[in-house]
């Protein structure tokens, strides 16, 4: 299977990754579909254990049935206790790019090594209480940070606006270690809050009550995300 990693986009690009998880499950050929055409770039996965987070979505078999539907990079998010187990399964099921938890149990840079083994990119997420600092030894070594601007476990959450000086702290960071990094933002996202976080160096936002239940349809949501482009700081 042919990967397709979120280190082919350019991270001076503003990208958009729809949660699927607010898609209607019931129809989800047709919702990919329709956030595809739509001009999605990435489609955003959230795999919960229901013990890291108190929630349980969906496993290798949902990905590897949807996979057969779509062509865009599947941007997995695993927000469980012990990734290292699920990287290969969650490859082998689709997945494009893995990104785990810093806060999870296992050794990061083992499970960094076994994504890259898998031919998927590597990306590491932190909650809202992990200082960036916590990344300092890892930027280097991987493609995607994603920062949790709610606390991971259920969508529809309101966006955090004090995660905004961390994002910047990131994108410091990354221009010193890691020029290339994608930093990608979840939780709250939409035509207002986008606004706020890009300007401090966010380039990837996901976005799933806001596209996938636009009033005005997943098009019109997703041109407002775009839109933000021209706040993304040069680097």
């Amino acid at each position: 299977m042919i990967k397709k990693p979120v280190t082919d986009f350019d991270s001076r690009r503003l990208l958009v990754s729809p949660s699927l998880l607010a898609a209607d499950f019931a129809n989800l050929s047709s919702e990919i579909k329709r956030v595809e055409t739509a001009g999605a770039d990435l489609l955003h996965l959230d795999i919960m254990d229901g013990h890291f987070v108190p929630n349980l979505t969906m496993g290798p078999p949902v990905v590897a049935a949807i996979r057969k539907h779509s062509m865009l990079t599947f941007d997995t998010h695993l927000m469980i206790t012990n990734p290292i187990q699920y990287v290969k399964p969650f490859s082998k099921a689709g997945a494009d790019h893995i990104t785990f938890h810093l806060e999870s149990d296992d050794n990061p840079n083992e499970t960094i090594r076994a994504i890259r083994e898998e031919g998927c990119s590597a990306g590491i997420s932190i909650k809202p209480a992990t200082p960036a600092s916590a990344l300092v030894n890892y930027i280097d070594k991987i493609d995607l940070v994603l920062v949790m601007t709610v606390e991971p476990g259920f969508g529809g959450q309101s966006f955090m606006a004090d995660m905004i000086p961390k994002v910047a702290e990131i994108r410091e960071l990354a221009e010193r270690l890691n020029p290339r990094l994608h930093i990608e933002v979840d939780g709250g996202i939409d035509g207002e809050t986008v606004r706020q976080i890009v300007p401090a160096g966010a380039n990837m936002v996901v976005a799933g009550t806001a596209v996938f239940r636009a009033e005005d349809g997943a098009q019109a949501a997703i041109e407002r995300l775009h839109n933000a482009q021209k706040l993304l700081p040069v680097h």
